[in-house]
């Protein structure tokens, strides 16, 4: 009896291996429900995209302006990519790519136009925000300065509050004649809303690589994504976090300044 369970083992060992390699085959090349990201663009919002202001503002004086302010974003594989297990392997392994599940990245849908309009539509959201909360920082009406955004390729609302931030600069600067950017490569990412609370937006730790690979060495991040940004900090990047538009001044004016307290992630 012993002897016979003995020698069936391998054969039925074999026969249960069989459907999970089946399982294993099918999953190596099937599609996964994800998104593979990685670092992507970052375009001053105080200079020009593709030879056209990104800011241009009528109605009201504005300020020559030194220093950048860099919106970053992600690059991520589109709604209707195929991103397989061996993609999954090797981004997990890699600080310059994130698996994230696809409906996170793409909520609109599983095309690639039903993406972009829907990020073109939160970026026009966004831009009248950012526009909103500005104006309402320095004090100008809304029925008398008319602003124009100008972003190509590129949607989603996260550049709201460096949209914001690129406004107040060009109107008003620190308040004093001075450039909110003391002169110095600002990166940051966040929403904004029209009453200037800043959002979180995911994808932090690659807009952090993205920044650095660009010259900025300050990194305005929401306050709820502090413990991402700090995942994969480049070296020499100094974190800000902010939670209201009035943080972001704050802490960037006492940066130019070199005095008063810059919080810290």
């Amino acid at each position: 009896m012993l002897t016979r369970l003995t020698r069936s083992r391998p054969r039925a060992l074999a026969l249960c291996a069989l459907p999970v390699l089946a399982l294993f085959g099918t999953v190596a090349f099937a599609p996964l429900p994800f998104s593979v990201a990685q670092p992507g663009q970052t375009t001053d919002v105080l200079g020009d995209d593709k030879g056209k202001p990104v800011i241009t503002i009528s109605g009201a004086p504005t300020r020559t302006t030194t220093g950048e302010l860099r919106m970053v974003t992600i690059l991520a594989t589109g709604p209707d990519a195929d991103v397989r297990l061996s993609d999954v392997v090797d981004s997990w392994f890699r600080t310059d790519r994130a698996v994230m599940p696809r409906d996170s990245v793409y909520p609109a849908g599983d095309s690639t136009e039903e993406a972009n309009q829907h990020n073109l539509a939160e970026m026009k959201e966004s831009q009248d925000a950012a526009t909103a909360a500005a104006l309402s920082y320095v004090g100008d009406s809304a029925s008398k300065v008319k602003v124009t955004l100008n972003l190509a390729d590129v949607g989603g609302p996260s550049a709201g509050l460096l949209f914001t931030l690129g406004i107040i600069d060009k109107l008003d600067g620190d308040g004093a004649g001075g450039d909110l950017t003391g002169g110095k490569t600002i990166a940051g990412t966040g929403t904004i809303s029209e009453s200037g609370e800043v959002g979180a937006v995911g994808g932090v730790a690659l807009k952090t690589q993205a920044a650095a690979r660009d010259g900025a060495h300050v990194f305005l991040v929401p306050k709820a994504e502090c413990s991402d940004a700090k995942s994969e900090l480049p070296a020499g990047m100094r974190l800000i976090p902010v939670g209201t538009l009035k943080d972001a001044v704050a802490s960037l004016t006492a940066l130019e300044k070199g005095s008063g307290k810059i919080p810290s992630c």
